[in-house]
C-alpha cells in the first residue's frame, strides 16, 4: 500500500523536488540550448573590403575557438549603415553579425523613413576599437597648415572642397561642426570609400579629405600632408599634426565601433560570441595590427556597449536636429 503525504510538509517536499527537476531547473534548460555555432558565421562589413581587413584578422583568430569558419561579407554603402540594415532582417541565432560604425546611430534621424531602430533592432555584443580621423591635403597643396585651409574658406565661402566617406558619417558631421564654430562654409563632396577619396585628392578634384586613416601610408610616403587629427592626443607616427583640441575646437572624434547581432539573441550565444571576440581582440597579433592602423583598443562588454548605444542615440538625435543634417 502506498501512503500519500499531505499538508504543508508534503507541499514543501514537492516544491523542492520540482526545483531540482531537469525540466524546471534553469541550468538544465541552458544545457538543452542547441549547440552554437552549427554553421559558418557571417559578419557584414560596413565598408569596402580594404577597411574590413581588421575584421578578417579577428575572424581568423576566433574561428578555431568557435569551431566554424567566419566569413566577412562586404556591405559597403548607405554611409556605413548598409551592414546594419542587412543585419536587422536576419534571424537572431548568432550566425549573422555586423560591424557597427558610429553612423549607425546617426543616419536614422537624418531620414524621414528610418531604415531601422538603432536601439530596438540589434543585440550589442562587444565594442572593439575606433577609427582615428584627420584632414589631409595633397603634398603639393598651397595649404601648409590647418590655419591656411580655414583662412582660404573664409576668403572664398563655399569654394574650398573636402571629401568624406558620405553624408552623415563622422567626418562629415565634424567638418560641419567646425564650419559652425568658424562661421565658414565648406563644399562637401561625399565619396564611397577610401580609394575614391585618395584618387580625388591625388588628381586635384578636391582640396582636402576628412576621413579615417586610409591616408596613413600616403602621409608617411610624403604624398599627403596631414593638417590635424581628431584623437584625444597626437598620434605618435605623426607628431607634427595637432589635435582638434589643440586647435581650440574641443572636439574629439574616434568613432568607436564594434559587433552586433539581430534583436532577440539568446544571452548565452551573446556571451559566447563576446568571449571569443574579446580573446581575439587582446591577442598579440590583433594588438600589433591595430597599432599599425593607429587604432586604439576601445573595449566594452555587452552591457557597457548597449549603454553606450543608448547614450549615443540621444546625442546623435540632438546633433542631427541642431545641425539640420539630412541625407544627400
Amino acid at each position: 500500500m502506498i501512503s500519500v503525504k499531505t499538508g504543508r510538509r508534503a507541499a514543501l517536499a514537492l516544491t523542492t523536488a520540482g526545483l531540482a527537476s531537469p525540466a524546471l531547473c534553469p541550468s538544465a534548460r541552458a544545457q538543452t540550448r542547441p549547440p552554437f555555432p552549427t554553421r559558418p558565421i557571417r559578419i557584414f562589413g560596413a565598408w569596402a573590403p580594404g577597411p574590413n581587413v581588421y575584421t578578417r584578422v579577428l575572424a581568423d583568430l576566433m574561428a578555431p575557438r568557435l569551431g566554424q569558419p567566419i566569413v566577412i561579407e562586404s556591405k559597403a554603402g548607405a554611409n556605413g549603415t548598409l551592414a546594419a540594415r542587412a543585419l536587422a532582417t536576419e534571424a537572431p541565432d548568432g550566425h549573422s553579425l555586423a560591424q557597427m560604425p558610429g553612423s549607425v546611430f546617426r543616419v536614422p534621424f537624418m531620414s524621414p523613413r528610418p531604415p531601422y531602430d538603432p536601439l530596438a533592432d540589434f543585440s550589442y555584443i562587444i565594442c572593439l576599437t575606433g577609427y582615428p580621423f584627420g584632414v589631409v591635403v595633397n603634398a603639393n597643396s598651397p595649404y601648409r597648415s590647418w590655419a591656411d585651409l580655414v583662412a582660404a574658406a573664409k576668403r572664398r565661402p563655399g569654394a574650398i572642397s573636402y571629401g568624406s566617406p558620405g553624408a552623415g558619417t563622422e567626418p562629415h558631421v565634424v567638418m560641419d561642426r567646425i564650419a559652425e564654430l568658424e562661421g565658414i562654409e565648406w563644399l562637401h563632396a561625399p565619396y564611397r570609400g577610401g580609394s575614391e577619396l585618395t584618387s580625388a585628392l591625388l588628381s586635384g578634384t578636391i582640396d582636402a579629405v576628412a576621413t579615417a586613416s586610409h591616408w596613413s601610408q600616403l602621409v608617411l610616403d610624403g604624398r599627403f600632408r596631414l593638417l590635424n587629427v581628431w584623437t584625444p592626443e597626437r598620434i605618435a607616427r605623426y607628431p607634427d599634426a595637432p589635435t582638434l583640441k589643440e586647435l581650440g575646437y574641443g572636439i574629439v572624434a574616434t568613432s568607436p565601433y564594434g559587433i552586433a547581432g539581430p534583436k532577440g539573441m539568446d544571452p548565452g550565444v551573446v556571451r559566447q560570441l563576446h568571449d571569443a571576440f574579446k580573446e581575439a581582440l587582446f591577442r598579440p597579433e590583433s594588438l600589433s595590427y591595430l597599432a599599425g592602423l593607429d587604432q586604439p583598443v576601445m573595449y566594452m562588454d555587452s552591457e557597457a556597449y548597449t549603454d553606450f548605444a543608448r547614450r549615443q542615440v540621444a546625442q546623435e538625435r540632438e546633433l542631427v536636429r541642431r545641425l539640420n543634417l539630412r541625407m544627400e
